[in-house]
């Protein structure tokens, strides 16, 4: 409890601040959030209010607890997905078509692209502000597998706003699947079936929905679960080619956003969790990194040297709006939005299974949960204090979310069913006040 009050009184303290005579922290009329104020209902209301009742009243615990895996799964991909639409609906179908029509979005720039080898070459060069045909913003601060993506989508005749923001919802679905398969495979599927409700229904859906972040984090889900698959397959064989798999998409990861190589310390997690540093294990982490290093190579060859971009896009990102955005505000009111992305009940669950953490003689394997949620921890931590994500961090927290909530499983039951409820509801709030621009 002492942990969600915390979450409440540093949000209210960020919002107090950015609000204070005299103090412009550049996000908007509802800082710390990027949002504006717009109270409304829509299509989606009734639903969304209906899966808030469900997962008050009809205790989803009994039947993650009970399901056969396969059911499993499916059920809560499907749970995830209803959820993110019901609340995207809201604004209509407008509210998942329209988002990635903005100017600065990847889809508009990825309609007009012709040649990928040419963008490839082309693309540091139109990085800074300085050109005339610079990248748009998301564009520009992104490697260019983000916008890769969007132009597959439209070779494929699914390049149409609505066509696209399905295809997301859809993608950014399957990751607390991703959550599930990783756990079990480490042997916590007790413990990752008793949070699947909260991994599924929380107010990370708002950013989720038709937001190229949530593309992201499905790639960084999926590409842990390989890790842990790999560390734990009984073959030499099957565990060196899922190594090579999880390599490539973690390869894949560095090439979609600058801030996603932290998830490393996630994977790195996995392998703590599976039996610490026994050779096997390292020469799996080797053949990961040679895979992921061959995916960056492979794209320099191409044309885009990841180590030449970084510096160029660090001159952009201050050069623009983050040099006025003040670093003594964000670096904590980053920590606020993690409160309202993830939901107020990450910080209470934090706060237990810190205290587990440190009081606790266990090795990592004891509990791959904890261990995963420390690895995510970490992650978030750097990248907060890199001063690389001042603001708008509601959607780049998103890949970190789903293993640091399963800090849960050190909730009773009973708290778990009273926080679905605070998080479906704060969810629903959210967007029946705020309009977000993704």
């Amino acid at each position: 409890m002492s942990g969600v009050l915390v979450a409440v009184a540093l949000f209210a303290l960020a919002a107090l601040v950015a609000h204070l005579p005299g103090i412009d922290v550049h996000a908007g009329s509802a800082a710390p959030l990027l949002a504006a104020w717009g109270p409304r209902v829509g299509v989606g209301t009734a639903p969304a209010l209906a899966l808030v009742w469900w997962s008050t009243t009809q205790h989803p615990w009994r039947a993650t607890s009970t399901m056969g895996w396969g059911r499993l799964l499916t059920s809560v991909w499907a749970l995830s997905l209803t959820w993110m639409l019901s609340l995207a609906l809201i604004d209509g179908v407008a509210g998942v078509g329209g988002v990635l029509t903005h100017d600065s979005e990847y889809l508009v720039t990825a309609r007009g692209v012709d040649d990928v080898g040419e963008l490839l070459r082309s693309f540091v060069s139109r990085i800074p502000l300085s050109p005339n045909d610079h990248w748009p913003v998301h564009v520009a601060g992104h490697p260019p597998g983000a916008l890769l993506f969007f132009v597959g989508l439209v070779r494929l005749g699914l390049g149409s706003g609505l066509s696209a923001g399905l295809v997301v919802c859809i993608v950014a679905a399957t990751t607390p699947v991703a959550v599930a398969v990783t756990c079990r495979a480490l042997g916590a599927e007790a413990r990752v079936r008793s949070v699947l409700p909260l991994l599924a229904i929380g107010p990370f859906a708002l950013w989720q929905a038709v937001s190229a972040d949530a593309v992201f984090a499905a790639v960084a889900a999926w590409s842990i679960a390989l890790v842990a698959l790999a560390a734990t397959a009984s073959r030499r064989s099957v565990a060196f080619g899922l190594a090579a798999a999880a390599g490539l998409a973690l390869g894949g990861c560095v090439m979609l956003s600058y801030g996603l190589p932290l998830v490393g310390a996630v994977a790195v997690a996995v392998l703590a969790a599976v039996g610490g540093w026994r050779a096997d294990l390292l020469r799996l982490a080797a053949a990961i990194a040679a895979a992921v290093t061959c995916v960056v190579l492979g794209f320099a060859l191409a044309g885009f040297a990841y180590w030449d971009a970084y510096p160029v896009l660090h001159q952009r990102y201050w050069d623009g709006l983050a040099s006025a955005r003040p670093a003594a505000y964000w670096v904590w009111a980053n920590l606020a939005l993690l409160a309202v992305c993830a939901g107020p009940l990450l910080f209470g669950s934090l706060a237990v299974a810190g205290r587990r953490l440190v009081l606790s003689v266990r090795r990592p394997q004891d509990d791959p949960a904890l261990t995963l949620v420390a690895g995510a921890f970490l992650a978030v931590l750097v990248a907060d204090l890199s001063l690389m994500s001042k603001a708008e961090v509601e959607r780049i927290w998103l890949p970190f979310v789903p293993w640091l909530l399963l800090s849960a499983v050190v909730l009773p039951v009973r708290w778990r069913r009273t926080a679905l409820f605070v998080q479906a509801g704060l969810a629903l709030l959210v967007q029946s006040l705020l309009v977000t621009p993704w």
